[in-house]
């Protein structure tokens, strides 16, 4: 049951509001849960108490605020309007423009004539729900309860002993939704209210999209992320600061924890998920480079941070591996080892951080709205699936698992919510690291050729290639190797590829970088692009034939 339309005597359409009226014995949690599902829901939350101060104050009657006096105005009340008095003022409220909402708890009904009034009122748009526990927790709830906003009677006993609250037990017959509130807590009780009122977004919705790398990284996510963000509400980010995405903007700006899109759909939300890792410095300096206030920007109290100490641990890696030594591994292995307090430093997550507490907040709760309302999320990986830690070539991996299960993981997202997952791949894949005469190698990469191989074959510029393909974060020269076919398919078979985004078309030939049409691509591109469809087992439904806000062809047909 949801909000409907109604017709008002002049014409216009209105919204007629949902309402959820609470029934049940003094302590069994019905305003606890009131205000649970206003907080949650952004519904408004009504309580007969006030509108009973109300109606005194326009009978101009002194109503005491005690317990056992309110109690006995409410009965006056009831006898004088056969229990109409609640859904009366509500009515008042609704037409006045006093209340707003689509959602209204009513905390609480105590008869069954004040629950027909409200269905008379708002017909077939109410919702009845009735709360109850053993008397034992009762009465210990009304022992330990404090500051309920007037002054209580001495004990449960005296409070039961009124005739209404002892009838109260019998509108568990009239109720729509019965919840037994004895060992539950609170967000138990919520749950199981969200649950029966069909208020959690329906797990049928398929509103996410991954876009994920296919290769070693730096496969051009970024442009097509930025390229696509308009379509989405909320775009989200996962991994840490040794990723760079690299955006078409002027001049342009690269994105090391902040998602691609930030720039190029200012209206849309930005999410950074549990499993982010965070350099401080770098992230502040990105909100603030990007202008990105605290009611845009939400960050998952979970997620870990970089300490310096951890940049020195990586040094190493830096010399062996070639890594980008920013942190993020030693800083997931030192949040591994710190669960029974041993790690050094200790470790910190964003809800420790007080420059970020403007930022942090539950982002299950953000992704939990988004899916309600149907929106739509833009979830980016990055680096590549050939970085794994686990399906990567080890040790010459990154820290952390690199495909669509992890990032889906990372989020905090369900496979459920999965609609595409648009995996990026470059024509000529590559790796950061200095060349393999150095000491430090990134490791193997199939049939490695060089630059001046490709700018020869495309007809480009070779010192504008080289001066290009520099790594986003490390600055080292990249390596580059031919199309290895059949990593395509190992990488299309982990990420679940739906789509193929292929990158860096304008390297096959100069021609293809004044291509806005497919048919304007070169024979050979076309058949290359066919190919990696065919071996991708994924139509190429992107192609990026250069890097400004015009090079990218888009064949989607979503």
């Amino acid at each position: 049951m949801s909000a409907v339309l109604s017709e008002s005597d002049d014409g216009d359409v209105r919204v007629e509001p949902r309402i959820v009226a609470l029934s049940g014995p003094v302590g069994s949690g019905k305003t606890t849960l009131a205000r649970s599902l206003a907080s949650k829901f952004n519904a408004v939350h009504i309580r007969t108490q006030d509108l009973m101060a109300d109606t005194a104050v326009g009978l101009e009657i002194v109503l005491e605020p005690e317990r056992r006096a309110m109690q006995k105005f409410g009965e006056q009340l009831d006898r004088d309007t056969d229990g109409q008095w609640v859904a009366h003022q509500i009515a008042k409220l609704v037409a006045g423009g006093r209340v707003r909402g689509e959602l209204l708890i009513v905390d609480a009904v105590r008869t069954l004539q004040q629950v027909d009034a409200l269905r008379e009122v708002f017909p077939a748009n109410v919702t009845h729900i009735h709360m109850y526990a053993p008397e034992a927790v009762l009465t210990q709830r009304y022992q330990d309860r404090h500051d309920s906003g007037f002054v209580e009677l001495s004990s449960y006993q005296d409070v039961a002993e009124d005739p209404t609250e002892a009838n109260v037990v019998t509108l568990t017959n009239d109720a729509d939704i019965t919840i037994d509130t004895h060992r539950c807590s609170a967000l138990d009780v919520l749950a199981r209210a969200t649950a029966a009122l069909n208020l959690y977004p329906s797990l049928a919705d398929r509103l996410v999209d991954v876009f994920i790398g296919g290769q070693y990284g730096s496969e051009g996510k970024g442009n097509v992320a930025y390229h696509l963000a308009n379509e989405y509400d909320l775009l989200m980010r996962v991994g840490g600061p040794n990723a760079g995405h690299r955006v078409p903007t002027t001049p342009p700006y690269t994105h090391r924890l902040l998602p691609s899109g930030t720039l190029a759909n200012r209206r849309a939300k930005l999410v950074i998920g549990p499993g982010a890792t965070l350099d401080l410095t770098v992230l502040m300096g990105e909100i603030a480079a990007c202008s990105v206030d605290p009611e845009r920007l939400s960050i998952d109290p979970q997620a870990m941070i970089i300490e310096p100490e951890d940049l020195e641990k990586e040094a190493e890696l830096v010399k062996t591996i070639a890594s980008t030594g920013k942190g993020g591994g030693a800083a997931s292995a030192r949040r591994i080892m710190g669960r029974h307090g041993g790690a050094s430093p200790k470790v910190r997550l964003a809800r420790e951080v007080t420059e970020l507490t403007p930022y942090v907040r539950s982002t299950a709760d953000i992704l939990e709205t988004a899916f309600r309302d149907g929106k739509k999320v833009m979830l980016e990986g990055t680096q590549g699936t050939l970085l794994s830690l686990f399906h990567g070539f080890y040790p010459w991996v990154t820290s952390r698992d690199t495909t669509t299960a992890a990032c889906l993981s990372e989020a905090g997202i369900g496979p459920h919510r999965l609609r595409k997952v648009v995996m990026v791949v470059r024509t000529y894949p590559i790796r950061v690291g200095d060349p393999p005469a150095s000491a430090a190698t990134s490791g193997a990469m199939g049939a490695e050729i060089d630059w001046d191989e490709i700018a020869e074959r495309s007809g480009l510029n070779k010192d504008e290639l080289r001066a290009n393909e520099r790594g986003s974060v490390s600055g080292s020269e990249r390596r580059v190797a031919e199309f290895d076919w059949n990593l395509l398919r190992r990488a299309s078979e982990l990420n679940g590829a739906t789509d193929i985004a292929l990158t860096f078309a304008d390297y096959l030939s100069a021609d293809n970088l004044h291509a806005r049409r497919f048919d304007q691509l070169t024979d050979d591109t076309i058949r290359f692009v066919e190919e990696v469809s065919r071996v991708g087992g994924a139509p190429v439904s992107l192609i990026a034939t250069g890097f400004d806000n015009r090079a990218l062809i888009d064949r989607r047909e979503w």
